[in-house]
């Protein structure tokens, strides 16, 4: 039997300002590869290149991994704004119908931060761009130094920063063998309000909402809002969640 195949969105970027690119973590391929098993391959996050039905028959599994750009709040009904830029219109359109068809049709599904984020909208929950401007929530963007760069360190910025309280008959914590993690936390958006098939998983001690499910899902419906992807191979939550998306993919493959 040949290994299953993720697809892995891409972000649009764009490359020394001239040119248009998609790009994916290598992270994300090599969580996939490594951990569950599988081919990982990139598909384009952009709808009138990427046409759902053919990618669906291609694959056996979808991965929506994190990204820099923020779903657009037009998504949820809020207006946009500078300060909450950049946008990746394309990704969304991309990712929130293809959302709703891998749980139809039972395709294992995996979300990683701006994935979880799109799974929440796409079943008609909303977002809030900056968590940590809630009262009493924490900062979850990555670590900064003191004069605003990015920490130089991967070790200092993917971290274990914070705990998940999982909920107790949940789907994460019969996963996990656990009622609570030490998750990472690179992120400003977060979830506002759960959509209608949204299942709070997990939340973090000051309230944000970090692992969710889909509620009536046939098949793998899955997401966090930490980095799963960075440790894999040596954290073994995060390994047996990337584990346990390779059974689901060998079993839609099957």
């Amino acid at each position: 039997m040949r290994k299953p195949v993720v697809g892995v969105i891409g972000n649009s970027s764009v490359v020394n300002d001239r040119h248009n690119v998609q790009l994916v973590g290598q992270r994300n391929m090599r969580a996939i590869a490594e951990v569950a098993g599988a081919l990982p391959l990139m598909f384009a996050g952009t709808p009138d290149i990427t046409d759902i039905e053919a990618l669906l028959g291609a694959v056996d599994g979808i991965l929506l991994t994190g990204a820099r750009a923020n779903v657009h709040p037009t998504h949820f009904g809020v207006e946009p704004h500078p300060r909450h830029e950049p946008y990746d219109q394309e990704r969304d359109a991309m990712a929130l119908g293809l959302i709703e068809a891998c749980v139809a049709r039972g395709v294992p599904l995996f979300g990683i931060c701006r994935g979880l984020q799109e799974m929440n909208v796409a079943f008609g929950g909303t977002l809030h761009p900056e968590i940590r401007e809630i009262p009493g929530r924490m900062n979850h963007r990555m670590p900064r130094l003191e004069n605003g760069e990015v920490h130089p360190d991967p070790k200092v910025v993917f971290a274990d920063r914070h705990e998940v309280a999982l909920k107790p008959d949940g789907k994460f914590a019969a996963l996990l063998g656990r009622e609570s993690i030490r998750v990472n936390s690179l992120h400003g958006q977060g979830i506002e309000e759960p959509g209608k098939r949204v299942v709070v998983e997990g939340v973090a001690e000051d309230g944000t909402i970090e692992a969710i499910s889909i509620a009536e899902a046939p098949g793998f419906a899955l997401g966090v809002q930490w980095h799963a992807e960075y440790d894999p191979q040596t954290n073994p939550i995060n390994r047996t969640l990337f584990q346990a998306f390779g059974e689901a993919l060998k079993k839609h493959q099957r």
